[in-house]
């Protein structure tokens, strides 16, 4: 009896020395055929010489590679440098958006309140100011407001308050009555200018309180006797500019975006 050899796996795998690596071969294909693709994408597109060069004249410009006199690389509000730490940080894009968005709704709240006495004939009985603390509406207007040495308050003065007075209790913002008096010394029933522009200023809050509907829990008075005069000098007219009443919408942002409210007010009034 003969015995055959039998052939193990090694015999099987005769002729193979190592892995199998045709499929490189089709992945490089796909490699070579990508790149075509987008050779043939990028030579079909066209570039927009003009802003590409505005482009790059911004980036240098901002950069400091070069000094340009006709491109200017920012746009909208620019912020002080006064108003940045040694780090430049404490201001960001974010708290500029919301000073503009405060400032846009501060504005609307003044054409409100101006249109409301356009309609009743009292159009420049008042004046309108935004700063960092809010919307100030100046009571300022001679004998308009209040007599000499008095806290009554004239028919016109509730007749401008009244004007007001809806829109003003339908705002959420607390409100500051600030009162003043002029440079003159008082006489009686008020011992210093103190008691006379408090007196000025409750006069006010009362009004608006009582008879306009304003929420007393978001109103205060405030008397700053003579010591804020807007006019210097001791005539008729700077007296009475001095003897006022300011009624402060204050602004609920926070106080880094209220700290730019002067100047997105600047930008907007030199446009």
């Amino acid at each position: 009896m003969s015995v055959r050899p039998r052939r193990g796996r090694a015999a099987a795998s005769h002729g193979h020395d190592g892995p199998d690596e045709r499929w490189m071969a089709s992945y490089l294909d796909m490699i070579t055929v990508l790149m075509c693709m987008f050779i043939v994408m990028f030579a079909m597109s066209t570039v927009d010489q003009e802003k590409f060069e505005a482009l790059r004249a911004s980036l240098a410009t901002g950069f400091g590679a070069e000094v340009s006199d006709t491109t200017d690389a920012s746009e909208g509000v620019v912020v002080p440098e006064e108003l940045l730490d040694e780090k430049g940080e404490g201001f960001t894009a974010v708290h500029l958006t919301e000073a503009e968005s405060e400032f846009d709704q501060l504005s609307e709240l003044r054409v409100r309140l101006q249109d409301a006495l356009d309609a009743q004939g009292l159009g420049t009985a008042v004046t309108f100011t935004i700063d960092e603390r809010g919307l100030t509406v100046g009571l300022v207007s001679g004998e308009t407001f209040f007599g000499t040495n008095s806290t009554e308050l004239s028919d016109q003065a509730r007749a401008v308050l009244g004007a007001m007075g809806g829109i003003l209790a339908a705002q959420p913002n607390e409100i500051s009555v600030e009162g003043h008096a002029d440079s003159r010394t008082p006489v009686a029933p008020f011992p210093t200018n103190w008691e006379l522009s408090a007196g000025r200023s409750t006069q006010v809050l009362r009004f608006l309180v009582e008879s306009a509907g304003v929420d007393g829990t978001r109103v205060q008075s405030v008397g700053y006797g003579d010591t804020r005069p807007v006019a210097a000098g001791a005539g008729d007219a700077e007296l009475a500019q001095n003897r006022r009443v300011d009624i402060v919408i204050l602004s609920e942002a926070e106080e880094e975006v209220r700290q730019l409210l002067p100047t997105v007010v600047a930008s907007a009034s030199a446009r």
